[in-house]
């Protein structure tokens, strides 16, 4: 966590809640070895807690946060939520009472953190919550609509990927009394994490970009990943909004979905009227005619279009300005990993913060539409987390690869191999080992050529980027 997220967690919830409050709302069992009854802010990671902190201990994936009490109460954490079942285990009373810290003893510090976040959210009862999901698209949907409504309203927003079930409530201890309007994205990767986090933010507008096969390992099917996304709108009200992507081939399952609560409204580019057309800009963007306005929208490509409309169907909901549109997405930077424009010795297109068929798809249509005097070069690693879909997947992938306009291809990891099968009218090379693909790659390129790094974030292919560009400029 840096240093700006932990300071800005530093004010406003100690004078709304006492460690005693906060006990009886989580049904715990508050034990006192100090006098201090307040908190400033929240923390599931010890080297982030500091003076007046409460810190959840979690059960992670990896390890035990009731293994790291002791280091939150020596940062300074004045409580700590702990489980009832882990108490003894790691004779966490004796250590309160030794460095004179207080407890709370519950039976779930994640369902604990979550229900504690719902009731400070609800304090702001005038503060108008956006909540945005989908398979692809939805952190930069949320940097573009905050681009927006930020141009006019006080906004806050969950930063970076801090979208999950634990990662949502600690977003939400940033909302403060002058904020009018808070964007957060709902991200997940389990059954049942979606609906968790809308009951902790309970949304005034919900909005699902698409339905695609990110985290198909987890759920077996698109129709599952739909069930979990549609659980955005359980919480909507009689004069709520569900925003659903006209265009997705699930769009009339969503909208059934958000039949019983708020109100249900399609967007594209044929339903927002003041919508007029677009020309491409290439590498540098697209260039969006609305309102009357011409608007440079730096962030290239069709899918990078498709969110920003996504943005625009928010904007109009809370509602804002045509110049506020206008200047929102005007201002709007690409984020690390995410179709990044950078030029050096080569002209790199880096989008590798993650992958999965559609947006592998997306990002190799964009760089055989983009008009390039020189080369095309396509490195593609793995599309993880998968499952048994992997390899039909990847073979469906090797097609497209072989059907594109990339002068070679490079392909790393172990999943890919079902690519390279399929590779009959395409030069080609693949290793499973990294450095290999580097050398290999580092004596093809050239300085007139453009190169597409795709692939999942576990495969790192921005370790790429130095050997590529020399010096690094991003566009």
């Amino acid at each position: 966590m840096n240093t700006e997220y932990k300071q800005s967690l530093q004010t406003s919830f100690a004078q709304l809640m006492s460690l005693d409050e906060l006990s009886n709302l989580l049904g715990g069992r508050l034990i006192s070895f100090s006098s201090d009854n307040g908190f400033s802010s929240v923390s599931i990671d010890s080297r982030s807690a500091c003076a007046n902190s409460v810190f959840y201990a979690l059960n992670g994936t990896m390890c035990d946060g009731h293994k790291f009490v002791n280091a939150a109460f020596s940062a300074g954490a004045s409580c700590a939520v702990v489980e009832s079942s882990k108490i003894n285990t790691f004779n966490i009373v004796n250590i309160a009472q030794n460095m004179g810290k207080n407890l709370i003893v519950v039976e779930d510090t994640l369902a604990s953190l979550q229900d504690s976040a719902r009731v400070y959210l609800e304090k702001f009862d005038k503060l108008k919550k956006v909540g945005i999901t989908g398979s692809a698209g939805k952190t930069m949907t949320k940097e573009i609509t905050a681009a927006i409504i930020s141009c006019e309203k006080n906004t806050v927003m969950n930063k970076g990927n801090l979208n999950s079930e634990t990662g949502l409530p600690l977003s939400v201890f940033e909302v403060r009394d002058h904020h009018e309007v808070g964007v957060f994205e709902l991200g997940m990767n389990k059954t049942g994490e979606i609906l968790k986090s809308a009951n902790v933010l309970k949304p005034n507008i919900a909005l699902i970009t698409n339905i695609g096969s990110a985290h198909i390992e987890f759920f077996g099917s698109k129709d599952k990943i739909l069930d979990e996304k549609i659980s955005i709108f359980n919480y909507l009200k009689k004069d709520d909004i569900a925003l659903i992507p006209s265009k997705d081939e699930y769009a009339k399952k969503m909208a059934k979905a958000a039949c019983t609560s708020g109100n249900i409204k399609f967007y594209s580019t044929e339903t927002i009227e003041e919508f007029e057309g677009t020309r491409s800009l290439g590498l540098n963007g697209t260039q969006i005619y609305f309102a009357g306005e011409k608007i440079n929208f730096s962030l290239p490509g069709k899918h990078s279009l498709d969110d920003a409309i996504a943005a625009i169907a928010i904007a109009k909901e809370i509602p804002v300005s045509i110049s506020a549109i206008k200047q929102g997405l005007e201002s709007v930077k690409p984020l690390f990993g995410r179709l990044q424009v950078l030029k050096g010795r080569t002209t790199v297109i880096c989008d590798c913060y993650n992958a999965n068929p559609e947006s592998t798809a997306k990002a190799i249509e964009f760089c055989d539409s983009a008009e390039w005097k020189g080369r095309k070069i396509y490195v593609i690693a793995d599309m993880l987390e998968l499952g048994e879909f992997a390899h039909n997947a990847h073979s469906e992938l090797g097609s497209l690869l072989d059907a594109s306009k990339a002068d070679k291809i490079f392909l790393f990891g172990k999943e890919i191999k079902a690519a390279v099968n399929i590779l009959k009218n395409k030069p080609y090379f693949y290793s499973e080992n990294f450095d290999e693909v580097s050398a290999s790659l580092n004596s093809y390129v050239q300085k007139d050529d453009i190169v597409l790094l795709k692939g999942s974030r576990g495969c790192a292919l921005e370790r790429l980027t130095d050997m590529l560009l020399g010096a690094v400029n991003v566009q």
